[in-house]
């Protein structure tokens, strides 16, 4: 008489130590660019200004570009993880614009941390610029962690929203104290 067997499906566990090993790069990342910035003797140079009257507005006008499309990015992933009220069914189209507007908003970010490092590095010289060194090379770690995250499989289901909220706000609070006190300094810069 044969036994009746039960199949037991693996349930995966969640890989909190690959999660913490993408965490350390990140901030890792976060803390060479820190150093960087610190020990580099700044140039005060310009780059290109990509046709706008100066470097400060070129780079103030990329970062409100960025914070606008991480603002999309927020908005979709809302939708995508269903935390958007009064959508019922994530659009097929939103993972696509949730991945491209944060590819865009990274890319445009780009310029402006390189003009960051190279001319002005790590500045500590008042409480605003401070805040943005920090904030600015924690964005790029966090960018980091999520990219590494987004690569593990049964990844705790809280991980991504906590990432992608840490981006969101790392880069709102860099807009902050760079590109809005630009624009209420010297207005548009256009």
């Amino acid at each position: 008489m044969a036994m009746p067997t039960t199949e037991f499906q693996a349930v995966p566990r969640p890989r909190t130590g690959l999660l913490l090993a993408a965490a350390a790069a990140g901030g890792a990342v976060a803390l060479a660019l820190g150093v960087y910035g610190r020990v580099h003797e700044p140039t005060g140079g310009t780059i290109t200004t990509f046709g706008f009257p100066s470097v400060l507005a070129m780079k103030a006008w990329l970062a409100t570009a960025a914070f606008v499309l991480v603002a999309a990015q927020l908005v979709s992933a809302l939708a995508m993880w269903g935390q958007l009220p009064g959508l019922r069914r994530t659009p097929a189209w939103m993972a696509p614009v949730h991945r491209w507007s944060g590819t865009a908003a990274f890319v445009l970010t780009l310029p402006v941390a390189y003009h960051c490092l190279w001319a002005l590095g790590f500045q500590d010289t008042g409480s605003r610029q401070l805040a943005h060194s920090l904030f600015g090379t924690a964005f790029y770690g966090a960018f980091t962690t999520k990219l590494l995250a987004l690569r593990i499989a049964s990844l705790p289901g809280w991980a991504l929203p906590v990432i992608g909220g840490l981006l969101v706000t790392l880069l709102t609070a860099a807009w902050f104290t760079s590109a809005l006190w630009f624009f209420d300094t010297f207005g548009s810069g256009l």
